[in-house]
């Protein structure tokens, strides 16, 4: 059996995290305290566990942050399972398969939970941040880090553009204390990161 870890929770919310595959790559299941519905976030790798985690946990679909190789390997294994998985339109034809569009300003119901969608492009062109309306959660995927944003350097990659989106769409609407859960490590806050925009235009990366 593999619980994975219970990473978080509040009055309404749980968040499970599994760390999977060769990049350590976190996955997170946000669950309703009130109807017992989840959903998965980024189905990576070792599709076994996480499937298992779904079955237990109460997962009815898949959300992909972006579309690299390293979130995705576990999306034909999960849709075999039942599930549906989301995706922008920007980064789907990276994916093998996937059943529904992932919109910008959308809201995602989870039981009573409501997710809200940010695009935010840059590290790749469909890149996209979720955050948690009534808790203090964002799950950054692989936009920003502890310590910065997420790489540009590979294909479609774009560095003015996912500092427009962290600054923008992450810095300036969400308050500091908001927790930041991104695609891989550990976490960091809004108040943490936001000092440091400009040490990171400067550097270049």
């Amino acid at each position: 059996m593999h619980p994975g870890t219970l990473h978080y929770e509040d009055g309404q919310a749980e968040i499970h995290r599994l760390v999977v595959g060769p990049v350590d790559n976190n996955v997170f299941i946000l669950r309703c305290r009130q109807t017992g519905d989840a959903v998965l976030l980024d189905a990576a790798n070792e599709h076994e566990k996480l499937i298992d985690l779904c079955s237990r946990l109460g997962v009815r679909k898949v959300l992909e942050t972006h579309g690299h190789w390293d979130h995705i390997q576990a999306v034909p294994a999960v849709r075999d399972a039942g599930y549906d998985v989301g995706v922008t339109a920007a980064d789907s034809e990276m994916l093998p398969s996937y059943d529904f569009v992932l919109e910008d300003e959308a809201v995602i119901g989870v039981g009573r939970l409501r997710l809200h969608t940010i695009a935010t492009p840059g590290h790749t062109p469909g890149s996209m941040c979720f955050r948690l309306e009534g808790s203090p959660v964002l799950f950054s995927g692989d936009t920003l880090f502890p310590g910065g944003p997420g790489a540009t350097k590979y294909p479609g990659g774009d560095f003015p553009a996912i500092i427009r989106s962290i600054e923008h769409r992450l810095f300036v609407p969400l308050p500091e204390d908001t927790i930041v859960m991104p695609g891989h490590g550990a976490d960091t806050t809004i108040g943490t990161e936001r000092p440091h925009l400009q040490e990171w235009i400067d550097r270049g990366w």
